[in-house]
Parts: structure tokens; sequence; C-alpha cells
């Protein structure tokens, strides 16, 4: 089967954020005016010399400790980063929940939210009302949608950005670790949505620190460390590598 998703020689460095700004007048004077280019010891890289392939229909899991460049992947598949060197490439249309009230606005009501995040994701403004009833029932805000999503709890955040996330019906959708905020109910029904994008075919990646979600319920997983990919293919061995390096229990 084609891969949904492909990546090759894929890295990305960032700038230390020790080194990112000044902490002082002379500090900018001296380290950053008089300085055209940064010094290795100023960079890191969060990703390094990926090559991977996702099919399409897959769930796939990214796991390793915190720190090893998971949500950084994620981010790059999502093209929310373009790699500092090598190749992305996506098959179809992506939706990522990826950090809390990432393309939210505090001041706008979740109404003006939903329009606004359903446009950057490539729907029509037809198409946003025709879904909008929909993403506010399974969000579970009809009480709350006109209100400024800066009163929203944690958990409210999440159910609006994962009820967009899924109502755009992507090809491929990108999550991060943002269910663990979740109430129990509605982890469990997001969980159902999800199980119903596997039986449609549809693409699904998942960062998560769960290994017994990543063991029985994803069909491929890739374990990531310092960057690197360690191992992937199939979960149940990924995980148990995985414990057996960390030395957590089985």
């Amino acid at each position: 089967m084609a891969p949904a998703i492909r990546l090759a020689g894929v890295s990305k460095q960032f700038l230390r954020r020790s080194a990112r700004y000044p902490t002082s007048l002379k500090t900018y004077l001296v380290r950053d005016l008089w300085r055209r280019a940064r010094p290795a010891s100023e960079l890191t890289w969060a990703v390094r010399d990926v090559d991977l392939e996702i099919e399409k229909g897959a769930t796939a899991t990214i796991i390793g400790r915190n720190g090893s460049g998971k949500s950084t992947l994620l981010n790059l598949i999502a093209g929310l980063l373009k790699p500092s060197t090598g190749t992305v490439w996506v098959d179809g249309r992506t939706s990522a929940l990826i950090e809390l009230a990432a393309g939210f606005h505090p001041e706008l009501t979740g109404r003006e939210n939903v329009i606004i995040n359903g446009v950057i994701l490539g729907l029509s403004r037809s198409e946003i009302k025709r879904r909008f009833d929909a993403i506010v029932r399974f969000a579970e805000l009809e009480d709350a949608v006109d209100e400024p999503v800066r009163t929203y709890s944690t958990g409210m955040y999440m159910r609006l950005g994962f009820s967009v996330a899924i109502h755009v019906e992507p090809d491929v959708l990108l999550i991060d670790e943002v269910l663990a905020v979740g109430d129990l109910p509605f982890v469990h029904k997001c969980l159902e949505r999800m199980d119903q994008f596997k039986r449609q075919g549809r693409t699904i990646v998942l960062v998560t620190h769960q290994l017994e979600t990543a063991r029985h319920w994803c069909d491929f997983a890739i374990w990531m460390d310092r960057g690197r990919v360690v191992l992937s293919g199939e979960p149940g061995a990924v995980v148990d590598a995985y414990q057996k390096q960390m030395e957590l229990p089985g």
C-alpha cells in the first residue's frame, strides 16, 4: 500500500533557549549585535536523520522519553515546522491536535474560533456552517460556545480542539498527548471516534506515554530517542524493546 506519510533525511535544528535572548544591554552589544553567525554550541538537533514511511490507513504511535523529539516529529509531519534538512511528504488533508489552545485566540468566542480554525484547516464557510452544530455538540460546549475561550478550562480547550480536528474529516489525523488532560468519559468518546476513523481507513499518528495503548490499539510504532528513530515496526516488539532499555515494568 502507498504511504500516507514519508520522511526522507529529515532533521530539525533549534537555537537553544538560553541563547535566544540577550539578558542585558552588554550581552546584546557584545554577543548578539556584532556576531554574524551562531556557534555550534548554541544550536541543538531536536530531530536527526529520520527516514520513515507510514502506510495509508495505519494507526501509528510515537513513543519515547520526554525530550526525545516526539512532538517535534509530529509538528514536522503536520507542517507546523519546516525541516532544517530533508523532505516531509503527506498525502491528503491533515488535521492536528498538538498543543492545547494552539490556533485559538483567547479573546474570541468559541464560535469565532471554530470558524477561524475551520478556514485555516481548509474548509469553506458553507462547510463550517454545515458542520458547526456537530462540532459544538461533540465538544459538549453548547452553553459556552459564545463565551471567550480565555474563560475555558483546560478540558474545554481539549474538547473544542479535538472536535474541530475530527470534523474536518482529515485523511491524516495527528494527536499529541493532549487527550491525557480530558475527563475520562470524554476521552472514551474521543477513542470511539478514533476507532471509527480506523475503520474508515484514515491514517492516525498518536504521540503517547501510555504504552498499553501503543501496544494494543496501534498497528505501527516508532521509538524516538535523542531525536533519532531507534526502532520502528510491530508495536509489541517496539514497546518491549523500549521497556527493556528504559528498565520499565512490562
